[in-house]
């Protein structure tokens, strides 16, 4: 009777194996045709099966290029054999995400397209009932090789993680997506522990404090339902300690694709016995699709501070995406700051550490805590010039009743000043702000270690008045002035030694001591003046894929503005010069 059994089992592996060969088959023969009609275009096909390998019909399939993640997808339909066909496709990397009533969806990202050639794709959906050991990685599996994976920094927010993951077909996010005939299952990383010392954001007592840390994060696969992450932070020097906690629920699986719900909570205590900050945020995100065309996002935070009193805000969100044609797209933009899961590349543990130093600076007006303000209104129009680069230009409006500025002397002595406890610098409200600006943006992939970008930008800023006064209040001597910016940033891979490096630096044509143009450093990742990031992996013998990290902001300490006020001579700078290092490990 076993031997029966067994028999019948090799019976089935066998109409198995013929099954999947057979489709693949019918795939080559459906493009084959379409192939030569237009050389120099690429193709992906493939066959969208069940998790018992069962073709299935009238399954919907989205195509989006990861080149202009903002472009409305590309929507295909499986016909009776399981199997669909895009229309040519420009060189590149793409997102597959596969749909079907009663099953789970199923994503496939990074697959790259090259000219004249046909990607092929099984993609299995997957199914409640699916076995959760079927998608939990084998513990001999060694991590990917030499991908990107570091932190940059915003005005607002620490820049999301980037994940450059090598290969022509990668699959991460969604379990239960497999690519092509030699295409290999990516591992997923469980977990991640760092030790980092160091702020970005030295004065503002709302994010990472300028000490020693430890993070850490989890994810928590909920059986094919969805993806539960967490993340935690915690410092602690001369007795004071600060710490953060991160939950997303993403129920597809994927943080750029789909819904995800973010629960953030920070503690930061400015001295041993003194006061502690606390704050919150929640936030939940989403997207549609209306028509072939047209992309919308949407969203909305709810913000929480308390320190000696409390202060709440609700920060809605909102753009739109229009395919003009096959190489022009246009966007209005209305929020606070770009959306914090914007990179295409970044993973579901990066995007919740991401996370932990997302709250804006927390300020004292009038004694009491208010959390700093902006609403970024924006109309953009993006050309494709080749697979390989981008020109984007856009005009917007910028408005705040709370602008944050940063600086450190002996203003900290009144009580306007709210003053870090980790460093000698200070947060302060200057009050309104309301400027209209525009920006030019052209981006570039030389090649597959090498990419730039060139941003010129028209923004207003806070500067110091003409006629400001030694006995005048900080509030009092600044105003709002346009200042004009050249931007550069340039990443790099090494590749005998894996080194990653990226290096930006933007010059301002005057004196500032806000952020000019906020909202498009934090959207291009680049900061004021010289900043440089270092990333080495380290040897192979270490437990876990270990990197070292250097990241250095403002390294010539530019920018500084010495004023004279009625509460001391303070030293006022829009970015300050600072470093960041330490170790992740990945697991």
């Amino acid at each position: 009777m076993k031997m029966h059994r067994a028999g019948k089992m090799h019976h089935v592996g066998k109409l198995q194996l013929i099954r999947t060969l057979g489709l693949l088959i019918l795939v080559g023969l459906a493009v084959a045709p379409l192939n030569a009609a237009t050389p120099r275009d690429g193709r992906i096909a493939g066959v969208v099966v069940d998790p018992q390998g069962t073709p299935q019909m009238g399954a919907t399939v989205y195509v989006v290029s990861e080149l202009t993640p903002n472009q409305p997808p590309v929507q295909l339909l499986t016909n009776a054999r399981g199997i669909f066909s895009t229309d040519g496709l420009d060189s590149g990397f793409y997102s597959i995400r596969a749909t079907l009533a009663g099953f789970l969806p199923a994503v496939a990202e990074h697959v790259h397209v090259l000219d004249e050639r046909v990607t092929k794709l099984q993609i299995e959906l997957g199914s409640v009932f699916s076995s959760l050991g079927k998608f939990r990685r084998p513990n001999n599996q060694d991590a990917p090789p030499d991908e990107w994976s570091w932190v940059l920094r915003t005005s607002a927010a620490t820049r999301p993680i980037l994940r450059w993951d090598e290969g022509d077909v990668l699959i991460t996010g969604t379990p239960g997506v497999t690519a092509g005939i030699d295409a290999q299952q990516n591992h997923r990383v469980h977990s991640l522990f760092e030790l980092a010392s160091g702020s970005m954001h030295p004065g503002s007592i709302s994010n990472i404090s300028n000490s020693p840390g430890t993070v850490f994060a989890y994810n928590l696969d909920a059986s094919g339902h969805g993806n539960l992450v967490f993340a935690g932070q915690f410092n602690y020097e001369s007795g004071s300690g600060s710490g953060g906690f991160v939950t997303e629920w993403v129920p597809n699986g994927n943080t750029h694709s789909g819904p995800i719900s973010t629960l953030v909570l920070r503690e930061s205590e400015m001295n041993p016995g003194g006061p502690a900050f606390r704050g919150a945020r929640l936030s939940e995100d989403s997207s549609l699709e209306l028509g072939d065309r047209v992309h919308v996002r949407y969203g909305a935070d709810m913000l929480l501070a308390s320190y000696g009193g409390t202060t709440t805000s609700l920060r809605p969100r909102a753009q739109v995406a229009v395919q003009l044609s096959d190489t022009w797209i246009t966007s209005l933009t209305v929020a606070s700051h770009p959306w914090q899961n914007s990179d295409p590349s970044a993973g579901l543990l990066e995007s919740a550490i991401a996370n932990l130093d997302s709250l804006p600076t927390v300020l004292l007006h009038n004694d009491r805590p208010v959390y700093e303000d902006n609403l970024h209104e924006e109309i953009a129009i993006l050309h494709k010039l080749s697979a390989n680069a981008s020109l984007t230009g856009a005009i917007f409006h910028d408005r705040g009743s709370n602008i944050a500025v940063i600086g450190h002397g002996g203003g900290s002595t009144s009580s306007d000043f709210l003053q870090d406890f980790y460093s000698d610098a200070f947060a302060y409200d200057a009050g309104p702000s309301n400027s209209y600006g525009a920006r030019i943006v052209y981006e570039q992939k030389l090649s597959d270690n090498f990419s730039g970008a060139m941003i010129y930008s028209y923004a207003g800023a806070l500067v110091p008045g003409m006629e400001s006064s030694s006995t005048e209040s900080l509030r009092d001597m600044l105003e709002t002035r346009n200042r004009q910016s050249v931007a550069a940033r340039f990443k790099t891979r090494i590749p005998r030694t894996a080194t990653e490096l990226s290096v930006g630096y933007k010059w301002i044509d005057g004196s500032v001591v806000s952020r000019q143009d906020s909202y498009g450093e934090a959207e291009y990742s680049v900061d004021p003046y010289l900043s440089v990031i270092v990333r080495q992996p380290l040897p192979k013998f270490i437990p876990g894929h270990a990197v070292a990290t250097a990241d250095f902001g403002n390294l010539l300490a530019e920018g500084y503005v010495p004023l004279e006020t009625r509460d001391g001579r303070v030293f006022l700078v829009s970015a300050y010069r600072s470093f960041r290092g330490g170790l992740s490990f990945q697991f």
